[in-house]
């Protein structure tokens, strides 16, 4: 079960990756956020997908 949450995470965590650097931030606010989801990357998803580039939060 442990194996499968971590498979899942790295999913994730690499469709984050994709989807923000192909955003149209730029070049620093990109390399800040693949930073912040490598280190940490579970709240590095959850904050990414609320307030990274092209956000759902106003």
């Amino acid at each position: 079960m442990e194996g499968l949450l971590g498979l899942l995470i790295l999913i994730v965590d690499i469709y984050a990756i994709i989807k923000i650097v192909q955003s149209s931030a730029s070049g620093l606010k990109k390399l800040v956020w693949v930073l912040i989801v490598l280190v940490f990357p579970i709240i590095g998803v959850v904050a990414w997908f609320f307030l990274g580039p092209g956000g759902r939060a106003g």
